[in-house]
């Protein structure tokens, strides 16, 4: 089993790009195939969606997703062992993003300590509030994982704080609403990177809505990565098993737009 990279070497070439993959759509032997396509085409670090059947800060693509994940018998056991078996041919930065429901449901020692044995590096949990998220945060530290703070266009007062006490890498939210591919992004991005800068020296990626080479590049041009999602679960969507060598010239256009 190969020893995994840490968050930080996912920043170590410049520019960072990290797509998202719900685990599970349309099966877990695919979204192996897809995550060393991903790898393949310039990844530099994964994202990992658990499914759960009330994914409220997602949009309806990534939502279908969760469904058809769970439909096709997804479980958070089954991932922990898909990963297990990704580890055996790569060593490159995986993070989980999920729901707290599940995580608690499974209990946070356990949680963390299979991650730490198949390394993953990272949580993103949407709905843990910044203010709660010790209620994991030390649990998970202690099997050296980050769980990574999301910044929202509304977070103005806040962003000092989470910013000076955030693990791995900050995931600053583009755009208010759900997930999902927008067609402009209007938030006066540039002012939350600034105080971000100002507060910690983190690596700081934007997601929610990206989905073109030129989006890409306008975003790295301020941030440390990009992070694209609904775009490519909507790939995987159109073309199921067969979705592979879509999802690699798509990842291999966008690296290449943020270089």
């Amino acid at each position: 089993m190969k020893k995994a990279k840490t968050i930080r070497d996912a920043f170590a070439n410049g520019k960072a790009f990290i797509p998202f993959i719900t685990a599970g759509d349309p099966d877990l032997e695919s979204t192996k195939k897809f995550i060393l396509a991903m790898e393949k085409a310039g990844a530099d670090l994964i994202e990992i969606g658990i499914p759960f059947s009330d994914p409220i800060a997602e949009g309806i693509v990534i939502q279908e997703a969760d469904i058809r994940a769970l439909a096709s018998g997804t479980t958070t056991d089954k991932i922990f062992d898909m990963v297990e078996e990704l580890r055996e041919e790569t060593d490159m930065p995986l993070v989980f993003m999920g729901y707290l429901n599940p995580v608690f449901y499974y209990g946070y020692e356990r949680f963390f300590t299979r991650c730490e044995e198949v390394g993953i590096s990272g949580v993103i949990i949407p709905d843990l509030p910044f203010e709660e998220k010790d209620e994991c945060a030390d649990i998970a530290a202690a099997h050296k994982v980050d769980v990574i703070s999301m910044i929202a266009p509304t977070s103005e007062d806040r962003i000092r704080a989470i910013a000076e006490n955030a693990r791995g890498f900050l995931y600053v939210v583009s755009s208010m609403g759900v997930t999902g591919v927008r067609s402009e992004i209007k938030t006066d991005l540039s002012s939350i990177l600034a105080s971000i800068r100002q507060a910690s020296d983190i690596p700081a990626g934007i997601g929610f809505g990206i989905n073109t080479p030129e989006q890409a590049a306008k975003m790295a041009g301020i941030a440390d990565a990009v992070i694209v999602g609904s775009a490519i679960v909507r790939m995987i969507a159109e073309y199921g098993t067969e979705a592979a060598p879509f999802i690699s010239d798509y990842v291999r256009r966008m690296k290449d737009a943020i270089r």
